[in-house]
């Protein structure tokens, strides 16, 4: 009979204690499943957002570099005077052929071979270098001699610029004396690589690091970590009743066999 209530004890009290881990179990999981969804919706929309910006930005680098960025660079290493001088234009040819267009005065497009170009001849006085001394020069729109609208119409540039005897101010470089510009401003040409290349790149690099930080090996072992430190706490608390099982099976052993080693009077 006491074998068979020490039977009946344990299987109560293994029936609480799976009970008992079912309970902290369950609450956990919803404690978690909550906590975990709202960061995931958190970390899933942040993700997207720098992802589209860090695309869009390094996307933009392809295009702005060679259109805006790199004739902005020629055009500072150029090194042209910043106080105009006056250029007379003496010559204009216009010309066909691939073989004759290796440049052109002004052309609408930078990418495609020309086979039709202008040529337009100036000459200026350059009174800082050698005074009186009449220097001649081809005249650029810009330093790569191309663009696109609304920056640049070609005809409007040719019908200005392009009639023998027209006198302008122009901007010489002190590289080469032979290239001419109507219009030179320094801080223009820089503000164009600040705005089109640090400022896209910046943007780039600062939601590139941010992903990886978001996404690093390191931040998943940390939570690792974080995960196998709270363990041990749900097997402490389970070994309450496991510790206390296994007195009170010690102790119904112990008096059963105390009794049992009794002699009968």
């Amino acid at each position: 009979m006491r074998s068979s209530s020490s039977e009946l004890l344990l299987d109560q009290q293994e029936g609480l204690r799976k009970r008992k881990i079912k309970e902290l179990a369950q609450q956990a999981k919803k404690t978690h499943t909550s906590a975990q969804s709202c960061r995931e919706r958190a970390l899933f929309y942040s993700t997207s957002l720098l992802a589209i910006i860090a695309m869009t930005a390094g996307s933009s680098l392809l295009f702005l570099v060679p259109l805006y960025v790199d004739p902005a660079i020629s055009t500072l290493v150029s090194n042209f005077v910043t106080e105009p001088v006056t250029c007379v234009t003496t010559r204009r040819d216009e010309l066909t052929g691939l073989a004759n267009c290796s440049w052109s005065s002004c052309r609408e497009g930078c990418t495609s071979d020309a086979y039709q170009c202008t040529h337009i001849y100036v000459s200026y006085n350059d009174s800082s270098a050698t005074p009186n001394q009449t220097n001649n020069a081809v005249l650029l729109v810009n330093i790569k001699g191309c663009g696109y609208p609304p920056r640049v119409f070609c005809v409007n540039f040719t019908e200005t610029f392009g009639t023998e005897g027209t006198e302008f101010p122009c901007y010489h470089s002190r590289e080469n004396r032979t290239v001419v510009l109507t219009h030179y401003d320094r801080d223009e040409q820089v503000a164009i690589i600040i705005h089109y290349f640090a400022v896209p790149f910046v943007i780039t690099l600062a939601t590139s690091v941010a992903l990886c930080v978001m996404h690093c090996d390191c931040r998943c072992h940390v939570a690792a970590h974080h995960k196998r430190s709270r363990r041990p706490r749900l097997h402490h608390d389970l070994s309450d009743g496991s510790i206390s099982t296994g007195v009170d099976l010690h102790y119904t052993i112990s008096h059963h066999s105390d009794l049992m080693a009794v002699p009968p009077v």
